[in-house]
């Protein structure tokens, strides 16, 4: 992943740098030292839940 990828919020439509989006740790079963969702900043809708785990 590039730190120049972009996301679009689906809810306040602002587009959202990757450096720029909120990390937060993920719900359910996935293992939050492999997984990290990032949401918006504006109104912290979730973006996308990337792997950040060793392949």
């Amino acid at each position: 992943m590039t730190g120049s990828e972009t996301y679009v919020c689906d809810t306040c439509d602002l587009e959202v740098a990757h450096e720029d989006a909120i990390r937060t740790e993920t719900m359910g079963d996935l293992d939050p030292t492999n997984w990290q969702t990032l949401c918006c900043p504006n109104c912290g809708t979730r973006l996308k839940t990337v792997f950040v785990g060793e392949e």
